[in-house]
């Protein structure tokens, strides 16, 4: 694929100094892919691998649109971006940050487990681009502390994420809130383009593009995957033989329940390598914090 540099795009400059910044010069190929049909307004439903450089795809979009666009004298929000954990929300909010340095507009964060009251009064004074989880959108918006009489985009991540996780129906509650298709752009991006994923595209969305970034591709280009065929009972030194002869920062330990969590950290701490349990019933500032830890090589 030829090499794109963001400078041909014609995005909006201020959004265009910040990625010369921040380093980024060249779009990836999900960006070179989905931006100059965005930018023309043409609806798109995307299949990307996380690490792809979607994210950032759809905000450049997104925060082109809102800048470029007569704005509105409402304080009802101009864009919403679904996602389907708290997590994912968090770090879309964190990179929204970064491409608003420049522009004025209003961004907005919610999701569940913490304060709502605070949530809920951010919302009241307005905001120009809202960022949350399903739940706790509907939340708001059946108090009527925000409408999308104004919407003028859409986007909906890891779609098929939104399924496995049971968040469809309420997915569909929004969308039938909104403006028509044809009155907004829609943006979805999902790691599979299902055909239930599809369904959705074709229902709620104006006559998307379909964009495949290599779907061939389990994983994404920077990740590597070795597989190791061990014993139940040599699981564990296994793991703590790994952690201790490979130079890794930072490391993640799936697991499938919370009792093997607990089990596999006291492995771990009884010889000398600092761990934590992060699971369902976590707390969420208790969550934030072990992530931030983690994010700092504290953990």
């Amino acid at each position: 694929m030829k090499t794109i540099e963001f400078r041909q795009l014609k995005l909006d400059e201020s959004l265009l100094r910040i990625l010369d910044e921040i380093g980024f010069k060249e779009c990836t190929p999900v960006q070179a892919e989905c931006l100059p049909l965005i930018l023309k307004g043409h609806d798109i439903a995307g299949q990307a691998q996380t690490g792809t450089g979607k994210t950032a795809a759809f905000l450049l979009s997104t925060f082109h649109f809102l800048i470029s666009s007569k704005l509105q004298e409402n304080t009802n929000l101009r864009a919403i971006i679904i996602a389907p954990t708290r997590e994912l929300a968090i770090q879309i909010h964190k990179d929204a940050e970064t491409l608003n340095r420049y522009s004025d507009l209003k961004l907005g964060l919610v999701y569940g487990g913490v304060d709502y009251e605070k949530q809920r009064a951010a919302l009241l004074k307005g905001v120009d681009l809202l960022i949350g989880t399903p739940g706790r959108l509907i939340d708001y918006l059946k108090q009527g502390v925000f409408n999308f009489k104004h919407t003028e985009v859409v986007v909906l991540d890891e779609a098929d994420r939104m399924f496995d996780l049971g968040f469809i129906s309420d997915i569909r509650y929004l969308l039938r809130r909104m403006p028509k298709p044809e009155k907004r752009l829609n943006m979805l991006f999902s790691a599979t383009l299902s055909y239930r994923v599809m369904e959705l595209a074709y229902e709620h969305m104006n006559n998307p593009t379909l964009i495949k970034i290599n779907p061939e591709k389990v994983t994404a280009d920077r990740v590597s995957q070795i597989l190791y065929h061990v014993a139940n009972d040599e699981k564990i030194s296994l793991l703590i033989g790994l952690l201790k002869c490979t130079n890794t920062t930072r490391t993640i330990v799936f697991v499938n329940t919370k009792r093997v969590a607990e089990k596999v950290w006291s492995y771990l701490e009884g010889n000398q390598i600092h761990a934590a349990v992060l699971s369902g019933d976590v707390p969420q500032k208790k969550r934030q914090r072990l992530f931030n830890e983690f994010s700092t090589s504290s953990i």
